[in-house]
């Protein structure tokens, strides 16, 4: 909303915080469709390894992951499911479950590696993972 001095005539100080306003939103919608685009460069086949380091869940798993358009599901023929995405700026956050168990974790990926932690129940730990096709 541009300001109104007593006169009748716009505030100078109320153009410039106008003008900086539509910057920013110009400059956040221009980020906002750069992250969408960024999606794709994380699409592939993924093998993650799963570390337990504080609990009594068994002490490591490796599952395959699929990444399709930033989305993650279940690559393999183990029975949980996975949901998930990837930010633009390759942060992960995702969901697991399966036999009963939920577990979250997150991270980031970059290129063809990722890291990251996760929680379910009593149990805790790290991830890691690295592309292994497209």
């Amino acid at each position: 909303m541009i300001g109104i001095d007593q006169t009748g005539r716009r505030a100078p100080g109320a153009i410039a915080a106008a003008i900086a306003i539509a910057s920013t939103m110009v400059a956040s919608a221009i980020i906002a469709s750069t992250a969408s685009f960024a999606l794709p460069r994380y699409d592939g086949l993924w093998s993650v390894s799963i570390v337990t380091e504080k609990g009594d869940c068994d002490r490591g798993y490796r599952y395959p992951i699929r990444i399709s358009n930033g989305l993650l599901a279940n690559a393999g023929d183990s029975v949980f499911t996975i949901t998930g995405k990837v930010g633009g700026a390759g942060t992960i956050t995702v969901i697991v479950s399966g036999g009963g168990r939920n577990a979250t974790g997150s991270g980031r990926l970059a290129g063809n590696m990722g890291v990251g932690s996760w929680i379910g129940g009593s149990c805790s730990g790290s991830w890691t993972a690295e592309r292994r096709g497209p």
